[in-house]
């Protein structure tokens, strides 16, 4: 029996930036990494479809708790787009629904298309997504040949370039919040150009606040499961570097006690408002607080951290 049969699961707190594989689904993902880690609790943080690859966040123990809310982050992916032909699902994973010639287009033909999908736009999601109606993923009624009602909701696209072009293909950076279905960014542009289009090729590239992230495979993770429970340790980050990119609020030991208790901390008028990290006296993360324009701050979510 091998180390990693024996392994136990345990109290494991920290984010593991996983480099997804090609072919698996995120929890097929989470759950490899929760095994290799030995984490007896885990969540990701917002679904890599099978076909894409790069960054997964994955929350184990007390970081599970932040997880809902780094669904929420800014995302960037490098796509490949495939003009054409359109597929059921939108990306090459589907059926060809269609095929048509592709025009001759000038690089200022594709961004007079790609223009009208920046910024705050409304999008309709494949009808082979993750999306639930009534308790059910519309990837399952779409498979039981159900005619499938999608509807649209509004995404935001910060950016969306020509990163490469080789003949029918398009590389193409993509930056954008919760929610955007780069598949239907694909689907899109095809119909804005006229021939159709599918997603054949996609990576994310960073969450934030994971902006230069240095992601860890799987194969990684073994190697370090088979050396022992401190190299493992070595490939997560702290909770709080999930909380990076908002103030960090630091408690004299009076206010430790009274936020310790679950009470809104008066904090003081000119104290910046909005999402917070909190850390007690004893230099410990505390909570994910949240400070009102009056200046008092409330929990969002507590963390039961080990002292440092």
């Amino acid at each position: 029996m091998t180390s990693l049969n024996r392994r136990s699961f345990r109290d494991i707190h920290g984010i593991l930036l996983l480099d997804k594989p090609l072919g698996l689904s995120s929890n097929q993902a989470l759950q490899t990494a929760r095994r290799l880690v030995g984490a007896a609790k885990g969540g990701h943080t917002g679904s890599l479809d099978p076909l894409a690859t790069g960054l997964l966040p994955l929350c184990f123990g007390e970081a599970t708790k932040i997880a809902g809310w780094l669904l929420g982050s800014r995302k960037a992916y490098e796509a490949e787009v495939r003009l054409g032909q359109t597929t059921t699902t939108a990306d090459l994973e589907g059926d060809v629904v269609e095929t048509r010639p592709v025009p001759a287009l000038s690089d200022a033909d594709i961004e007079a298309a790609l223009a009208p999908l920046r910024g705050r736009i409304v999008q309709v999601p494949p009808a082979y997504s993750a999306i639930k109606q009534d308790g059910v993923p519309l990837y399952v009624r779409a498979r039981r040949g159900e005619v499938v009602d999608v509807p649209s909701r509004e995404v935001d696209v910060y950016r969306l370039d020509v990163i490469g072009r080789e003949g029918d293909v398009l590389r193409l950076h993509v930056e954008c919040g919760s929610g955007t279905y780069v598949r239907s960014l694909a689907v899109d542009l095809g119909a804005h150009l006229g021939c159709g289009a599918h997603l054949t090729g996609l990576r994310r590239l960073w969450v934030e606040p994971f902006m230069a992230p240095a992601m860890v495979t799987l194969d990684d993770l073994r190697e370090a499961a088979e050396s022992g429970p401190d190299p493992l340790e070595a490939c997560l980050l702290p909770v709080d570097a999930g909380l990076a990119h908002i103030p960090r609020i630091d408690l004299d030991p009076a206010r430790t006690r009274v936020l310790g208790f679950g009470q809104p901390v008066p904090l003081g008028a000119g104290t910046a408002t909005g999402r917070c990290g909190v850390w007690g006296a004893d230099g410990r993360l505390m909570a994910l607080g949240d400070v009102d324009a009056e200046g008092v701050l409330r929990v969002l979510r507590g963390f039961n951290l080990p002292a440092p």
